[in-house]
């Protein structure tokens, strides 16, 4: 399949709010429980965060997006994060297994070290070993468990707190 990376721009918000909706409406994947409509998607691209980095996958010739990453900076109530940002991870359910993340993550980590990011840290509901198995794949590891970290249609979900270095210590 042939991908470019790129950052995304407000008209992505379309094909965004088309992957992520039925992820958050299966209650299974992410934290997130209710839908974003199109122009709040919008709205949080406009006012991503400067030393943020949102990047789309879009497949080539037709531009179509199939995945996307979002990253921003850990805090910003102290400098003491700077270094740190937190990453979110969504592909197409059609278009899982296919390279897309490889290729996300790829761009992502190079961006974020352009940007003077030395670490990156997610978390990962518990109950999505496929999730956690990619990230762990591209070099993430797993440094703590949340217990009851989200409330989801009224059940619990633990959440696996992962982080990886970009940097050598």
């Amino acid at each position: 399949m042939n991908l470019i990376v790129r950052e995304a721009v407000p008209e992505d918000a379309d094909d965004i709010v088309r992957i992520l909706t039925p992820i958050i409406e299966a209650g299974a994947f992410t934290a997130f429980d209710t839908p974003f409509s199109v122009e709040e998607e919008r709205n949080y691209i406009r006012n991503h965060p400067p030393r943020g980095i949102f990047l789309v996958a879009a497949r080539e010739p037709d531009g179509q997006i199939l995945g996307f990453q979002s990253m921003e900076p850990f805090a910003s109530y102290t400098h003491a994060f700077d270094h740190v940002g937190v990453l979110g991870t969504y592909v197409a359910e059609t278009s899982r297994r296919q390279g897309v993340a490889k290729r996300l993550f790829e761009a992502m980590f190079q961006a974020a070290r352009h940007k003077d990011y030395e670490k990156i840290f997610t978390f990962v509901r518990a109950d999505n070993p496929a999730a956690l198995s990619t990230y762990r794949h591209h070099g993430f590891e797993i440094v703590g468990t949340a217990r009851r970290q989200a409330k989801i249609k009224g059940r619990y979900v633990d959440e696996t707190i992962i982080e990886k270095l970009l940097t050598e210590e």
